[in-house]
């Protein structure tokens, strides 16, 4: 059974969920938690179902060792593969990243939405289902950033091609006359600043991380296991390259201070 005091894990294809982790560290600071990165075979977005659907069972099999009460999806393209459909003899809870719906259609005055997605979720049309159950109206204009991940992952801010993916990509949805474009990759709030400002005022940027992390913590008051009191640790694993991993770490949630491990999935 379930405590109070087990760990959360948060599981992502690569790096990106480590945007996920910061907001769920700052909503619950008392839980501790259990972070994997699938490194090593980043990115999953131009993968198979099939060999996606593979490797988050052996992430999930990693978590049933760690007796966690809760597995987080940070990432985009594995939540589209659905919840329930993961579950399988698991014992923790699972809860996959969030759409947005409200802040999205609470900030869209025009019902058109960019939504700025690896070519798994585009194609899925996950986004645009969940937005038409509340708003017929909404049209979302998907864009596969497939440029975004591997220079994530890569450690190229700033560079002369962050910035180019970055012109390429935003140009596609300007065309279409939005006013608000989702983050549909834990990646992507890595670029969330340079992104805003290539949009420009008019339109607002949305990081689907902060309602993700509401969720979860919905999830463990009505179950019992909301953690209040004490501070948390988190634990960090990786399955590729460690340094590289670390730094990007650093980038993202400075001073902070993490156990790191690396792991080989089977």
């Amino acid at each position: 059974m379930a405590t109070k005091d087990m760990s959360i894990g948060v599981l992502d294809s690569g790096v990106g969920g480590l945007t996920v982790l910061k907001e769920l560290r700052r909503k619950l600071p008392a839980e501790n938690f259990i972070f994997l990165g699938d490194t090593a075979r980043a990115p999953y977005g131009v993968r198979s179902e099939e060999e996606i659907r593979k490797f988050v069972e052996q992430m999930l099999c990693f978590f049933d060792t760690q007796n966690v009460k809760l597995v987080v999806s940070a990432c985009n393209t594995i939540t589209t593969l659905g919840m329930k459909t993961l579950q399988k003899a698991h014992k923790f809870g699972l809860i996959g990243m969030s759409k947005g719906e409200k802040m999205v259609l609470s900030a869209s005055k025009k019902h058109k939405i960019g939504l700025f997605a690896t070519q798994f979720t585009v194609n899925s049309h996950m986004h645009q289902k969940a937005y038409n159950a509340i708003d017929s109206r909404v049209q979302v204009y998907g864009v596969p950033c497939t440029k975004f991940v591997p220079l994530v992952e890569a450690g190229k801010f700033g560079t002369p091609e962050m910035a180019a993916a970055i012109m390429e990509y935003t140009d596609a949805v300007k065309r279409a006359g939005v006013d608000v474009v989702i983050l549909g990759c834990t990646h992507f709030p890595f670029l969330q600043r340079e992104i805003q400002k290539s949009m420009g005022p008019n339109v607002q940027v949305i990081d689907p991380a902060a309602e993700t992390a509401t969720d979860v913590e919905h999830y463990l008051i009505e179950e019992g296991l909301y953690k209040m009191q004490g501070t948390g640790s988190t634990v960090i694993n990786f399955t590729g390259d460690m340094e590289k991993g670390k730094k990007l770490v650093a980038y993202g949630m400075p001073g902070e201070q993490f156990t790191f491990n690396k792991l080989t999935l089977k």
